[in-house]
């Protein structure tokens, strides 16, 4: 279920969570769409000679999947992302089921803008990525 949420029902501490499944078909479709080709994230052979001995998935990709969050569930359709910080810790894997986490960290109702803890983790429960959000909220 799609839904929006204005500033005045916002409060500090709400938070939202979704699950996406890593796999090739996202990979190789952001390859397509954005030309990150690297051969890593694409070629088995390759993955298996790197550092992380598979193939990994885009970071970016990963940091999209909290954009798709903050525009279509939370606070949903009409959000407007202002800026986002994003720091890798972990790589994430073809088959890894991650989890978007995002809890508000501040209200600033006057200037219509919410800042949002972002936070996406494994299912071995090990943060892949963390970051935060400043984000326009949809009007009331």
């Amino acid at each position: 279920m799609e839904r929006s949420l204005s500033i005045d029902r916002i409060q500090v501490g709400d938070s939202f969570e979704k699950s996406f499944e890593m796999n090739q078909e996202r990979v190789r479709a952001y390859a397509q769409a954005t030309g990150d080709n690297n051969p890593i994230h694409l070629d088995k052979e390759v993955g298996a000679a790197s550092i992380f001995g598979r193939r990994v998935a885009q970071g970016m990709l990963t940091a999209g999947f909290i954009s798709g969050v903050l525009g279509t569930q939370f606070p949903g359709q009409g959000t407007i992302y202002l800026s986002q910080t994003a720091k890798f810790l972990k790589p994430v894997f073809m088959g890894d089921t991650i989890t978007v986490r995002l809890e508000v960290l501040e209200v600033m109702a006057q200037k219509n803008r919410i800042r949002v803890q972002t936070t996406c983790r494994n299912q071995d429960g090990k943060d892949v990525l963390e970051g935060e959000a400043l984000v326009m909220p949809p009007p009331a």
